[in-house]
């Protein structure tokens, strides 16, 4: 599904000053909100237009990132005063750090529309080359989960972003011939969550490349202060500060997390979200004090409280905890890794010493964890043992 946005109008085709038009917390308060896990950094169409509300529109309102932001001013600030179009623009990193969000800034910066597709929805270079051959000269294409886009797309895209041109192949068989169509200069910003998967030669073709980290907790207070505005939101500095702590470094977590305890206060409090309707939503929801929810406790009891500490194999360890090898794997391991509860070794995953302290476990004696006293195997006979 490809969009068209106008972002000449300071992005603000969002957000309508007409008295007809909806409100933002009207919007929001009619959407879908539905998420398998309320810590869970991805987001459905439905979020993502909730989203749209609440997402700065300047680079100068863009908070955290700071390094990734002031690289990429200076690379629109040259573009525009050479009266040229920008490099290619790559954005990388985990889902909801905000790579959709500076796409769209990147088009208003330098004031030109912006035509808004993903990787998934090109599966024909036929898919792509029909989009490419609709841009207007200086446009911006975003390509959201751009390794996901299909072989013969990405060979066409090698192309037209060098050279500013697809080949067109009409016919068929020995009487085909190749229609070389010439294109107005445009940019790409491309988004992956998975940057390895890209294949070097179309890695190559982006001028910039920005990595998008996990943001600290006072720069998620700031966002989460500017979201109370939008929201008509009244908070307290204590419940901010506790709802960025438990939002594992990420926007779009941290901003759902305001929600529910923003129904939590108007439902059981006093329209206020203070640090008590705070703590009481969030432990309605299972989000503990360091933003673990019931899969990454159940990770973590499983592999303390069943297998000794570990180590032990993925799918053993999936099977513990009634989930899928590819959603321990995916969902919880990530999290859990980065923050030192977890380790992933080459005989299988292991519970960290933060692992045992957060559960208030004492962890047992090195030979009660070593292989030959273990009871059960550690192989899955699968041989994924590892990262």
């Amino acid at each position: 599904m490809t969009e068209y946005f106008s972002a000449a109008q300071d992005g603000s085709s969002s957000i309508d000053d007409d008295d007809e038009k909806l409100s933002i917390d009207d919007r929001i308060d009619s959407s879908i909100e539905a998420t398998a896990r309320i810590v869970d950094a991805g987001g459905d169409d439905d979020e993502r237009r909730v989203e749209a509300a609440l997402r700065p529109r300047r680079l100068s309102e863009f908070p955290g990132q700071t390094r990734v932001c002031d690289q990429l001013a200076l690379v629109l600030e040259a573009a525009k005063r050479r009266g040229t179009p920008p490099d290619h623009v790559l954005l990388s990193g985990p889902p909801g750090l905000g790579k959709t969000t500076l796409a769209l800034i990147v088009a208003a910066e330098l004031e030109q529309p912006i035509r808004i597709t993903s990787g998934p929805a090109i599966q024909h270079a036929g898919d792509l080359a029909s989009i490419l051959s609709s841009l207007a000269e200086g446009e911006v294409l975003f390509l959201d989960e751009i390794h996901r886009m299909a072989r013969a797309a990405e060979e066409m895209l090698y192309l037209a972003m060098e050279d500013f041109r697809v080949d067109v192949i009409v016919g068929k068989g020995p009487g085909a011939t190749a229609i070389a169509l010439e294109l107005p200069p445009f940019t790409v910003v491309g988004a992956t969550t998975r940057s390895g998967l890209l294949p070097a030669p179309l890695r190559d073709r982006f001028g910039f490349t920005g990595h998008l980290d996990f943001y600290a907790v006072a720069d998620l207070v700031r966002i989460l202060r500017r979201s109370c505005g939008l929201l008509r939101v009244e908070a307290t500095d204590a419940a901010i500060t506790e709802i960025a702590r438990r939002s594992r470094g990420t926007p779009r977590i941290a901003n759902r997390l305001l929600r529910r305890v923003r129904d939590w206060a108007q439902v059981h409090g006093q329209g206020v979200a203070d640090i008590a309707a705070a703590h009481a939503a969030l432990a309605l929801f299972d989000v503990d004090d360091r933003g673990l929810d019931r899969l990454d406790r159940a990770v973590l009891e499983a592999l303390c409280r069943r297998f000794g500490g570990g180590p032990v194999g993925l799918s053993t360890l999936a099977v513990a905890v009634g989930e899928e090898s590819e959603t321990v794997e995916t969902v919880a391991e990530p999290f859990l890794v980065r923050e030192g509860f977890m380790i992933r070794t080459p005989r299988g995953r292991a519970a960290a010493p933060l692992a045992w302290q957060h559960l208030g476990l004492t962890p047992p004696p090195p030979e009660l964890r070593t292989p030959q006293a273990w009871p059960l195997p550690l192989g899955d006979g699968d041989g994924r043992f590892g990262g």
